[in-house]
């Protein structure tokens, strides 16, 4: 029984090290902070811009994470802010996770409003399905088309009949 807890002791601070020396650039835009990703950056200039085996580029993670400084400082820093995956944009996933803070700055850095992702799912509709009426007003200030259809040949307004909401369906009808 010693043994074993020793073991099980030893495999968590293994485990614990290796996730505290695994901070590169993706993980730093999921979790880290500002300073660590300059510092990543100090040591590599491109790897703000570079993209990880599933496709995604540390601005997206960070908008997925909700990591609002180190999304802020990426939106303001990458060559491409709209870098496009199967699963869309920072953009889209800002609007994905109703983060209205980080979808400004990201809009205000000349985020696209209308790139859709693979499904022709534009980060409006992302806004529309969560009934985000914040987001939805910012994108809409950012010239997000109410008339883009998705794959399924259907507008942000259809998806707003589907979520019965007035306050969604009156904003995209004026």
């Amino acid at each position: 029984m010693k043994k074993i807890t020793l073991f099980i002791l030893f495999l968590s601070v293994v485990c614990h090290a290796q996730m505290k020396s695994d901070k590169d650039v993706f993980n730093t835009a999921r979790y880290g902070t500002v300073a660590e990703m300059k510092q990543l950056e100090a040591n590599d200039k491109n790897s703000i811009n570079s993209v990880n085996p599933m496709g995604f580029t540390p601005l997206i993670l960070a908008c997925y994470r909700g990591n609002t400084e180190v999304a802020i400082y990426l939106a303001q820093n990458v060559k491409d802010i709209n870098y496009t995956t199967e699963n869309g944009t920072a953009l889209a996933a800002a609007a994905v996770k109703g983060d209205v803070k980080i979808a400004k700055v990201l809009l205000e850095n000349k985020a696209d409003p209308n790139i859709a992702d693979a499904l022709g799912v534009t980060p409006l509709v992302y806004a529309v399905q969560f009934e985000n009426t914040a987001l939805i007003e910012l994108l809409l200030k950012y010239k997000a088309s109410k008339t883009y259809k998705d794959k399924d040949g259907k507008t942000p307004i259809d998806h707003a009949g589907f979520t019965k909401n007035q306050e969604v369906i009156n904003l995209l009808k004026n």
